[in-house]
């Protein structure tokens, strides 16, 4: 009976010390902080003329296609090396699809389906060429089909899944798609143009524009279907598309690899910039507000139902917010977890991270020279920055270096023995640690 207490005992004590060891563990491989971070940007390839968005098409190629203002995709290999065939060129040289008037016009999405391995199916969102006036420069949403001959071109038959989306103005078109850890596709529309949302389209709930759009493009024979969840799905007021709405011009979205949340970045209107944490339904708040503030900041608003930004920042850090990535890769620990996201114009990179349920903090990495247009990710999870005005992909890095992992303490474990017939005191167990030893291109978007 006594050597039954005793042996319980010693398990008690060793499952204290494993705790002890798990926490030691956990401890050293804490997330760090972002001031952490020495961000450097590593040049990946150039060559692009106008380049908007690099992206991966997750079929286990480990290529990238980056795409260009006027209407070309092109590719990079595995080995990073640009190919000299266009994947897709519906600029003037190709297909002539793409209106070629207007700064913030062109091609400017591309979303490769989630089984693009087996199905060969991908989708680009660009602002349509027509002698049309009436057609000039509207949103449409295709599909495309890369050819069962060649991986790396695609066959120039379209099938246009939405639009033409009339686009009262040239400017604010968003542009960004993608698909969802659900399987949908997320569109990205921007309020229509003009300053201050003249046609109030971020509110009007029947307008596609100034929303965020969810459609499902796995129902044949129909182009599309609604989500049956959309907010806005049948009887209920408002376009069936929509998935959150008040939006000015959203400029790149992402959804997190990990938890599936979904951030975006929007312009502002004259003073703020702001990122989005979307749920669905939600009224993100133009054209009530700009950021967190009324619109204009000189009147009331009520904001009962709205939806605040996550973060935002003013003229003196920026003019126009570049969505980017939650940072999910393998490469560099210290940027993991985080938001990374820029600005176009003044070419800062931030850091977002959420220090408690609901509050973040924004550290600036670092202040650049470029124009970023676009951040994007490959295969890995490893993020990737576009400038718009050389040409150049860079893969961002951590420059610092790595944080030496806390050695695994020595324990040593003396038990002493249990003699029998007689009784003597419980063993005693000792745990003695050892001590751990620029450019000059601009204007691209009208503000």
């Amino acid at each position: 009976m006594k050597h039954s207490q005793s042996t319980g005992l010693i398990i008690s004590m060793k499952n204290l010390f494993s705790l002890f060891l798990l926490l030691i563990s956990f401890f050293s491989l804490a997330p760090a902080s972002a001031q952490d971070i020495n961000l450097g940007l590593q040049f990946v390839a150039g060559g692009f003329s106008i380049p908007l968005l690099v992206t991966h098409a997750g079929d286990g190629s480990d290529r990238l296609f980056v795409v260009q203002q006027r209407g070309r995709i092109r590719i990079l290999d595995a080995n990073r090396n640009l190919l000299g065939t266009d994947f897709l060129n519906l600029g003037s040289t190709g297909l002539d699809r793409v209106s070629r008037s207007g700064s913030e016009r062109g091609l400017l999405g591309l979303a490769f389906h989630p089984d693009y391995a087996q199905n060969g199916r991908f989708f680009v969102n660009y602002t349509l060429r027509s002698t049309n006036p009436n057609l000039d420069g509207d949103t449409i949403i295709a599909e495309y089909q890369v050819s069962p001959s060649d991986p790396n071109v695609a066959l120039p038959t379209e099938k246009i899944i939405l639009g033409p989306i009339d686009q009262p103005e040239s400017n604010h078109n968003g542009g960004h798609l993608a698909f969802g850890p659900d399987g949908y596709l997320y569109i990205a529309l921007g309020d229509g143009g003009g300053g201050g949302d003249p046609y109030n389209n971020g509110q009007n709930k029947n307008s596609l524009l100034g929303k965020l759009l969810r459609i499902d493009v796995d129902s044949p024979p129909q182009a599309y279907a609604i989500p049956p969840d959309n907010p806005f799905a049948g009887a209920i007021p408002g376009a069936d598309e929509i998935y959150a709405y008040g939006l000015r011009n959203p400029w790149r979205f992402c959804f997190d690899r990990l938890d599936g949340r979904l951030f975006c970045g929007d312009v502002g209107q004259d003073t703020y910039e702001e990122i989005d944490l979307i749920q669905k339904g939600d009224n993100l708040g133009w054209r009530i507000m700009e950021g967190m503030h009324c619109f204009p900041d000189y009147v009331a608003c009520a904001t009962a139902g709205l939806v605040y930004p996550i973060n935002e920042y003013g003229r003196d850090l920026g003019i126009s917010v570049t969505g980017g990535y939650v940072y999910r890769g393998s490469s560099y620990p210290s940027m993991y977890g985080k938001y990374l996201f820029g600005d176009f114009e003044s070419g800062r990179i931030w850091a977002l991270e959420e220090t408690s349920p609901g509050t973040w903090d924004r550290t600036e990495l670092l202040d650049s020279n470029y124009l970023i247009s676009s951040f994007g990710e490959d295969e890995a999870g490893e993020v990737y920055l576009v400038g718009y005005g050389n040409g150049v992909v860079y893969q961002l890095i951590d420059n610092a270096p790595l944080p030496t992992r806390t050695p695994t303490p020595t324990v040593t474990l003396t038990r002493t023995p249990v003699p029998t017939p007689t009784e003597t005191p419980l063993p005693t167990v000792t745990a003695t640690p050892t001590s751990p030893p620029s450019s000059g291109v601009s204007n691209w978007k009208v503000y």
